[in-house]
């Protein structure tokens, strides 16, 4: 008996997880619009569900704190609806899961969120038997190692539907290519790694993004190797990122400025322009993880990866322990002094704060007594204090002349700061770390 797969046209559509990646998916298959592919009318009703109840109300009142979506894009959408309510997920077609997937305190994949999503899912379609007579499709986002899909996610649906995996339902794997804070490489502008669990659904799959992606999809010839796929992107930067913090600490020792050396080398074509920093938030600093995690099981010590991780992870103490020798150098006083971390957000101009890495910066600081004051123009301040325990300022008070001056997040409004505004926030003797090449050379940054 031939397997019908739901109408590309007007299927029901559930996104699980609101986040940066759900968010932005479920108003694109919303959209009353043409096929980019082959024009043909869309109509497509989509839930939008998350756990978190307060994120479901801010969305229905049209602001989404992730900075993502405006809140023109959130009004307006009769074929959008957002929900905390499971039940609303039983007429759905396809489910696109896009939540988190963390490590734990010990730097292991926790697949809880993924876990509980597939729960979910095989229950609602166990509710949803008999009501439908094309299969559904599962597809997943969410960033794992290769195999996860089929080893943890599957098994989970088939216990909790009571059906059979590529015979009553299907699966897809798509990872997601957000790049928070990036308002030029949005989701239609990026081309979408796609795949399925059969020929058949994998075509589907496709074509289903083909629909709404402009810049095109690319299908792989099997999940796993569009979850590999999807790994190494970010764990290629993070080596990368690694050898360049290496090559900074290295230059350190030998006075010789790493942002000089970089600006020669890059006159050559093919030369990687990676920048030193700190590697933190909720993909570079945690997908390599996923990917040690899964070659050790397989009998595999991966010795660059590792070495990168270690390197990236150590990076925020060493700044710190930079910050008070150039101090103690220079007759600072440690004890109580003042000292301002610009950026606390774990990149630019994007309010998440997950895994970011200026809080082990912040850390080294106050071991030697040292005073940090932080200002975050974007961040949220009750989520900074809830979270790390710290007070965050949306903008520099009168009360300035800071002992030192440290700019850890690169956000536009920080960009702005003219060389006369450098040096009415600091002290006669104040000292400048500059992390992102952004503070004027005049006043003799330290940088990395």
């Amino acid at each position: 008996m031939q397997i019908l797969l739901p109408s590309l046209s007007n299927c029901s559509i559930a996104v699980i997880g609101m986040g940066y990646v759900g968010l932005p998916l479920a108003i694109e298959f919303s959209r009353t619009r043409l096929c980019s592919r082959t024009n043909q009318a869309l109509n497509r009703r989509v839930i939008g569900f998350d756990i978190n109840a307060g994120r479901i109300n801010d969305l229905r009142d049209g602001f989404d704190k992730t900075c993502e979506v405006s809140t023109d894009d959130l009004s307006g959408h009769d074929n959008l609806h957002f929900t905390f309510d499971p039940n609303e997920l039983v007429g759905a077609d396809v489910f696109i899961v896009t939540v988190p997937t963390p490590i734990d305190h010990a730097n292991k994949p926790d697949l809880s969120p993924l876990s509980n999503a597939s729960t979910l899912i095989g229950n609602t379609l166990k509710s949803r038997l008999f009501k439908k007579s094309t299969a559904p499709l599962v597809i997943f986002e969410s960033t794992v190692y290769p195999g996860a899909t089929e080893e943890v996610c599957v098994p989970l649906i088939e216990k909790h539907s009571g059906l059979t995996y590529n015979r009553d339902f299907f699966c897809g794997y798509s990872p997601e290519r957000i790049n928070p804070g990036d308002k030029k490489h949005r989701l239609v502008d990026i081309v979408k790694v796609t795949s399925g669990s059969t020929p058949s659904s994998a075509k589907w799959v496709n074509s289903f993004y083909e629909s709404i992606i402009k810049a095109g999809t690319y299908l792989a010839s099997s999940i796993i190797v569009a979850e590999a796929a999807k790994i190494i992107e970010n764990t290629q930067r993070d080596i990368n990122i690694g050898l360049m913090n290496e090559l900074a600490i290295l230059f350190n020792r030998l006075e010789i400025d790493t942002q000089d050396v970089l600006a020669a080398a890059r006159t050559k074509w093919n030369f990687l322009d990676f920048q030193p920093g700190l590697v933190g938030g909720h993909c570079i600093g945690v997908d390599p993880y996923y990917l040690t995690y899964k070659a050790e099981e397989a009998g595999y010590h991966p010795e660059i990866i590792s070495a990168g991780r270690r390197i990236n992870d150590s990076m925020a103490a060493w700044i710190g322990n930079q910050v008070v020798k150039r101090m103690a150098i220079s007759s600072q006083p440690l004890y109580g002094a003042n000292v301002l971390v610009l950026g606390l957000s774990f990149k630019e101009n994007c309010p998440d704060l997950r895994n970011t890495k200026v809080i082990d910066l912040i850390h080294t600081l106050r071991e030697y007594g040292v005073n940090p004051h932080v200002v975050d123009p974007v961040v949220c301040i009750d989520e900074a204090l809830t979270t790390y325990g710290i007070k965050v300022e949306k903008s520099i008070g009168s009360s300035r002349e800071y002992d030192a001056i440290i700019l850890a997040v690169s956000h536009n409004e920080f960009r702005d700061f003219s060389l006369d505004y450098w040096q009415e926030i600091g002290s006669s003797n104040c000292l400048f770390f500059d992390l992102k090449n952004i503070i004027p050379r005049a006043l003799n940054p330290m940088r990395l």
